[in-house]
């Protein structure tokens, strides 16, 4: 679906990042997703791993915090970070898309500064769906780009309503429905097939 960055492009982007978050420390942000201890937490795009270190603290050794990101740069350096930091509940997973996490297993899941750089976001919004439980929170942070189109294209997705507005992110709240069941066709006359089938012992 989408593809990594350059290398020497990604290596910037972390020296700006680094210097950004020395002028704007993350913390800020990252308090609105409402992270508690034991969570478990899907930082989506986690780029260098601005905010894995905060959230690892608040999720604390009982919670996990997946670092999903397409670029192994990403990936290798969230897993220094991690080494260096002693960070033991932080997971890191390569893909551009798919977590390989079960259905209604993450608590938070964090969308920071990425929604604007999907080339499919409907198919990320529906992995996120799949895998936030239906009491979770998707907190977006999204600078890129006017409220009125994150809270569009979100709304669009019909898989996510806004909770509430914060002053740094987003949170919002999966739209619940059934999964994984298909609902069988009515027959013409407004009668299931399936039940149709069920009373001739077919």
């Amino acid at each position: 679906m989408d593809k990594p960055m350059p290398n020497l492009a990604f290596q910037m982007m972390s020296a700006m990042f680094k210097l950004r978050d020395l002028l704007r420390p993350r913390g800020p942000i990252l308090a609105e997703a409402g992270i508690e201890p034991g969570d478990r937490v899907l930082d989506f795009g986690c780029g260098p791993g601005a905010y894995v270190p905060a959230a690892a603290e608040r999720v604390g050794a009982t919670g996990v915090v997946y670092a999903l990101d397409l670029h192994p740069l990403a990936i290798q350096k969230v897993e220094d970070l991690a080494g260096r930091k002693r960070l033991t509940n932080v997971r890191t997973i390569h893909s551009d898309c798919n977590t390989g996490l079960p259905d209604d297993s993450v608590d938070v899941v964090l969308l920071y500064d990425i929604l604007h750089m999907l080339s499919d976001p409907h198919a990320v919004l529906g992995e996120l769906h799949r895998v936030l439980k239906p009491d979770g929170v998707l907190s977006l942070n999204e600078p890129h780009m006017g409220e009125e189109d994150v809270v569009s294209r979100m709304s669009d997705s019909r898989l996510f309503t806004m909770a509430r507005r914060g002053e740094h992110t987003y949170s919002f709240a999966p739209v619940s429905h059934p999964r994984h069941i298909e609902q069988p066709a009515p027959s013409a006359d407004g009668v299931s097939l399936l039940g149709h089938l069920e009373r001739n012992g077919a």
